[in-house]
């Protein structure tokens, strides 16, 4: 059948070295609804993604971005980096959606504020964590999800630093891995955090393994963007989570 494309367009807004949120994305969209995605700077690409680096990027100057992704009157605006606000705090995430909103004309969803969002649907307050960050970042989202009466209470990394393509690189058996060692017989969800990471097609595997809901960057976005838009649920759509529609 023929898609109307009518349902609603989706704009994203995507770092540019980021491969993965954008097939995420199309695997995860909804029946006639279309995406469309601008490229942010805002960090050097040679850079470790530490910290700095990922707040610099949350504090850069969108509006040119805004312009762009504007020019095709989206319904829906995704902010697609979650450590560029988490590094920031719940206030600035809030703060960069209301931007986003007011100079675009279109309902904001940023990725960590859509993971705080889905953690609260599933009526979580205890959760392992795991992502693929440098050691300082994990500690800010583990403080960004407290401030939102969310403990973490295990959390899981790499191991090793990765640079802004290493992140992209993690394999789906890497992801589950990691999952796997950030459970806890105290967590009720696993929280799988980071745009680039290749959470979604683990999604179902790490469910079955551990009995608990995931909730990955991505996955959560589309949560909130279908929610928000009241558009019907489709069997694209992986994970407990979207048992709440």
């Amino acid at each position: 059948m023929t898609e109307t494309r009518t349902a609603a367009k989706i704009g994203v807004l995507v770092p540019f070295t980021n491969t993965n949120l954008e097939p995420d994305l199309e695997m995860l969209r909804p029946p006639n609804t279309t995406i469309h995605f601008q490229r942010m700077g805002g960090y050097d690409v040679n850079e470790i993604p530490g910290s700095d680096q990922m707040a610099g990027l949350g504090a850069s100057d969108i509006s040119h971005d805004l312009r762009m992704i504007s020019g095709v009157r989206p319904d829906v605006v995704l902010y697609g980096c979650t450590s560029a606000t988490l590094t920031h705090g719940p206030s600035f995430d809030a703060e960069l959606a209301q931007q986003i909103k007011s100079e675009s004309g279109a309902l904001s969803l940023t990725a960590a504020g859509s993971l705080i969002a889905a953690i609260k649907a599933l009526g979580a307050t205890k959760v392992g964590f795991s992502s693929p960050y440098l050691g300082e970042i994990n500690v800010q989202a583990m403080d960004f999800m407290a401030q939102n009466g969310i403990e973490t209470v295990r959390c899981a990394d790499v191991g090793r630093k990765l640079g802004n393509y290493g992140q992209g690189e993690l394999t789906p058996d890497d992801v589950y891995e990691l999952a796997c060692q950030a459970d806890h017989p105290q967590a009720q969800a696993i929280i799988l955090s980071c745009t680039d990471m290749r959470s979604v097609e683990a999604i179902d595997r790490i469910e079955a393994t551990l009995g608990k809901p995931v909730v990955t960057s991505n996955q959560a976005m589309m949560f909130c963007l279908v929610r928000a838009l009241n558009l019907p649920r489709h069997d694209a759509l992986p994970g407990r989570l979207f048992d709440l529609l």
